[in-house]
């Protein structure tokens, strides 16, 4: 069985590991709300395939393009947003589409 991008699958230590990051580093992060891992019952930090790529993201845009923290993070929320607008689109298209079946009867 294959894995949610959103499971919760990697602690703090093994995140940062994948990521080439401080520990740190994501527990500023979540601070500041760039993000917010799931937590476990025992209050453990749990972070997803979804979690690493973003902060991937950050990182690419900190490193490669010289884009600040707020800077980094204004991106990936306009990006969050394009991405919301582009499926709701869909789903009028799609809404469109059946309403116009439904009057060629």
């Amino acid at each position: 069985m294959m894995q949610r991008e959103d499971e919760p699958c990697y602690v703090i230590s093994v995140a940062a590991k994948l990521l080439g990051i401080h520990v740190q580093t994501l527990r500023y992060y979540e601070r500041v709300g760039l993000l917010a891992p799931s937590r476990s019952h025992g209050n453990v930090r749990l972070y997803s395939e979804r979690d690493v790529a973003r902060l991937r993201d950050v990182k690419r845009l900190m490193e490669d393009l010289g884009v600040n923290l707020a800077g980094a993070e204004v991106v990936l929320k306009m990006r969050d947003r394009i991405l919301d607008l582009e499926r709701e689109r869909d789903m009028l298209m799609q809404e469109v589409q059946r309403l116009r079946g439904g009057l060629g009867r």
